[in-house]
């Protein structure tokens, strides 16, 4: 049975992707560096203030950690760099109502 998903699960991604799954992750880091690129606006906001709601975490906050979550959880590939302001942010967030986002386990 592992044989035969693995076998589709290849086969399936590999003509998502046009591409053999080995490159696909091969040009991740490209694909890192734009994603990081892109959160230069948030990374500006989060500079001076807490959370992009300001002070305290709005619908906003939880909207963008959302997506932060699953990746945590999803892969251990590392998004952010420790030093970076949104990392830092995601920190607080996970901190928040005594840790919760903590309870989920990061991906190994």
């Amino acid at each position: 049975q592992d044989e035969e998903n693995a076998s589709y699960f290849r086969q399936s991604r590999e003509q998502r992707f046009g591409k053999r799954l080995e490159d696909v992750a091969a040009a991740r880091d490209a694909g890192l560096a734009t994603f990081r690129a892109a959160l230069e606006p948030l990374r500006s906001m989060l500079s001076y203030q807490p959370f992009i709601g300001g002070a305290s975490p709005l619908f906003a906050d939880y909207i963008v950690f959302g997506a932060l979550q699953w990746a945590r959880i999803a892969t251990p590939y590392k998004l952010l760099d420790d030093s970076d302001v949104v990392a830092q942010w995601f920190t607080r967030c996970l901190d928040l109502h005594g840790g919760l986002g903590r309870k989920v386990a990061a991906a190994a």
